[in-house]
């Protein structure tokens, strides 16, 4: 009876609901967007707390504004996703004073439908394996650094995203152009999948003048 018990307690524990799928690609989301941030040296790092997440030390913005600017977004997102509309989110990273674009992030993000549609059981996969998955991909954002072009001037960031539904996008939200890159080079990076979300990674950067 013990055993029976302890086999559907790790059953439960492996399997992933689309709240909760929701809920783990969002925080995904959150710390990768801060750390790509403070990797990038897009703000300073003083203004960046570490943080100890999937088995590493990541940081987290202690800026306000930003912090507010993050919050908002990222609660938004989790709404999209729980309804199964989230595609894409992309962060770009300008620079302040010529507005030309230096980096995009780019995040697609692909949907069980079933799962969305209540059909079908809830599929398993252990928490464990979803955490080794987002590790790599933050230790990928943390070595960028090793091939990205130095960022020497002072940048601002967007963050766009592309849903199924143009109505279910708030009014408050702003249209976009796609803020490419002209003549890119572009790195691919891991992705992750809960079963129920999967999300790929991709950096697309502008060359440095140097090796054009």
């Amino acid at each position: 009876m013990v055993g029976q018990v302890q086999v559907q307690a790790q059953v439960q524990r492996n399997t992933i609901t689309l709240q909760g799928s929701a809920q783990i690609v969002t925080e995904f989301f959150q710390y990768a967007v801060n750390n790509i941030l403070y990797q990038r040296g897009v703000y300073p790092a003083e203004t960046f707390d570490m943080a100890k997440k999937y088995g590493c030390n990541l940081w987290l913005t202690n800026e306000d504004a930003l912090g507010k600017y993050l919050n908002t977004v990222m609660s938004q997102m989790k709404v999209w996703l729980e309804q199964g509309l989230l595609k894409q989110m992309v962060l770009v990273i300008t620079e302040a004073d010529t507005k030309d674009v230096l980096e995009r992030w780019t995040f697609d993000i692909d949907t069980n439908k079933d799962v969305v549609a209540g059909q079908g059981p809830l599929p398993d996969k252990p928490e464990k394996e979803i955490t080794q998955e987002i590790q790599a991909i933050m230790r990928q954002i943390s070595a960028s650094v090793s091939f990205l072009p130095l960022l020497e001037s002072r940048c601002t960031i967007d963050i766009l995203v592309y849903t199924d539904s143009m109505e279910a996008v708030p009014e408050e939200w702003e249209d976009s152009d796609p803020r490419n890159i002209a003549n890119a080079e572009m790195v691919s990076l891991r992705g992750f999948s809960t079963k129920v979300h999967s999300v790929k990674t991709m950096v697309v950067y502008k060359q440095s003048d140097d090796v054009l």
